[in-house]
């Protein structure tokens, strides 16, 4: 049987207020004629027009246009294209509207697919697979530009959380999320206003990536955007988050324990749901540069708080959003934002690598420095990598570093590598199995791999044969749903887990599009 983990939170309404619509939760679930003509044999996924959330003629005609046999020959994925790059826009859009004190105010409110929040780090992803649409589609700018407003309200609400309820002016009712029922977090939030408290790093990073993508779409035309509503003002709350979260454990002088500026504790049986010591984590180091994440990008606590990927991607988006700061007048902000970006980037190429050693049979050992996952700033790392991004594996995607890095490149061999002691390692979330190989996580366990790693892997790739491999990978794993699955057995195609993740499914159509870019011979295999 499937195990489908559906959101432990109330059912979302359905997606119009036409009854003729389904839930798309139960929609997705079932196979769907017309069927691709391949051997997979995927279902057709996509709402009737009436029933999606935002219709664009720009992704319908790129649909178009990608799904032509002389672009993508193989009928099963061109099915699971057709199927995975407008769900965002077919289900996830839940309202899009005007701020009620500012009718010039956008504001765009996205859902994760079978959970009715709106997360930071998910929202801006699911947006990014429409970013080449920006510079010709007045309709996806819009939602552009009122995700970024809403997202610049949340964080000067609630700079330290995650997710967040829908907009009073939407009209949609808060979300009841019972995991958070007992949670006792500091700073305190409004749980009308906030859905889930999580500190997590990358979350603010998210901000300044969808908020770049947008202005790098037409600099010139964004700037008055920028400076006539509240993004200077949440860069500015964001920082101050940030910058409060470098602060260590100890006192270096007096090594007197130092108040936590994040606290979050839970009544739960998975360890990875709430924080040790008394909800302040594991100890932290003094004088790294990092910035402290309770939490990673899959919403797991962290082992060790200075989390690698996240600090990666901070310090690339604070980089690019100080040219936004620029633009607009605020010089002072685009400095300090310099400065920390070049800061925390010392911090990683110093504090957040390790040392492995690397045995091969017959040969000596040999010691490589590589990225770690983790840190703590006392010498401890943790070796391995997790499939939700920022990951290590993603970190040329998001700008940190190139895809011809040595160092990165030596990283990236050792997280697509399973744990043998006679390789002299490997990364111990790195699933190996006849359906799926590739990088899983603590977040649903061991024995499940996740495919939105195997299009990581795709878009991080100069080899030919490996990417081949990688979509041969995700075309078999969608037990015919048609739908990239947040994670699958690697043994069985038909246990997997939600089939209804928006993110993934877009990222997906990302990743053909950037195929179509840079090599578009691979689009014409047959994967039959």
């Amino acid at each position: 049987m499937k195990l489908i983990l559906v959101a432990l939170f109330s059912t979302l309404p359905s997606l119009t207020s036409s009854a003729a619509c389904p839930d798309y939760s139960s929609f997705s679930a079932q196979r769907h004629e017309p069927l691709s003509t391949g051997k997979y044999a995927l279902s057709y996924q996509r709402p009737l027009p009436e029933c999606r959330t935002f219709n664009s003629s720009a992704v319908e005609s790129t649909i178009t246009r990608m799904t032509s046999p002389t672009v993508i020959a193989d009928p099963d994925l061109a099915r699971l294209f057709e199927n995975t790059f407008p769900n965002t826009l077919d289900t996830a859009v839940r309202w899009h509207g005007h701020s009620a004190t500012d009718p010039n105010e956008e504001l765009t409110f996205v859902i994760t697919g079978d959970i009715n929040a709106m997360w930071l780090r998910d929202s801006a992803n699911q947006l990014t697979s429409y970013q080449p649409l920006l510079p010709s589609s007045p309709s996806i700018a819009s939602l552009f530009r009122g995700a970024i407003n809403l997202q610049a309200r949340y964080i000067l609400t609630s700079p330290f959380c995650n997710s967040f309820q829908p907009p009073p002016e939407s009209g949609i009712p808060p979300a009841s999320n019972s995991a958070a029922a007992t949670d006792s977090v500091f700073p305190s939030y409004n749980p009308s206003e906030v859905f889930e408290c999580k500190f997590e790093l990358d979350s603010l990073a998210a901000f300044l990536q969808v908020s770049t993508q947008y202005f790098h779409s037409s600099p010139s035309s964004t700037v008055d955007f920028f400076s006539n509503f509240h993004w200077a003002e949440a860069v500015s709350s964001l920082l101050h988050t940030a910058k409060s979260m470098l602060s260590p454990t100890y006192d270096p002088v007096t090594g007197a324990v130092l108040p936590s500026p994040y606290t979050f504790t839970r009544q739960t049986t998975r360890s990875t749901e709430t924080l040790a010591n008394n909800g302040a984590c594991s100890p932290v180091g003094n004088g790294t540069g990092l910035i402290r994440s309770a939490f990673r990008p899959s919403d797991d606590a962290t082992l060790f708080q200075l989390h690698v990927p996240a600090n990666m991607m901070f310090a690339a988006q604070l980089t690019s959003a100080a040219d936004i700061a620029s633009a607009i007048g605020e010089d002072a902000m685009a400095s300090e934002m310099r400065a920390l970006a070049k800061a925390i980037r010392d911090g990683i190429e110093k504090y957040g690598t390790t040392h492995l050693s690397s045995r091969a049979p017959h040969s000596e050992t040999a010691v490589e420095t590589i990225y770690a996952y983790e840190v703590d700033g006392f010498g401890s790392a943790a070796v391995m990598d997790d499939a939700n991004i920022p990951s290590l594996l993603s970190a040329p995607l998001f700008g940190y570093l190139s895809v011809n890095d040595a160092q990165y490149q030596r990283t990236r061999k050792r997280i697509l590598t399973s744990h043998s002691l006679k390789s002299g390692g490997g990364n111990p979330y790195f699933m190996a199995g006849p359906v799926l190989s590739a990088v899983g996580g603590p977040h649903v366990g061991p024995g499940m791999a996740w495919p939105m790693a195997l299009i990581v892997q795709i878009m991080t790739s100069e080899d030919e044969d490996e990417i081949l491999g990688a979509l041969k990978q995700i075309l078999r794993s969608t037990d015919g749903l048609g739908l990239v699955h947040e994670s699958v057995d690697a043994f069985n195609a038909s246990h997997w887990t939600r089939q209804w993740f928006s993110w993934a499914n877009g990222l997906f159509g990302q990743m053909i599009l950037d195929l179509h870019a840079r090599k578009p011979e691979i689009l014409l295999c047959s994967f039959q």
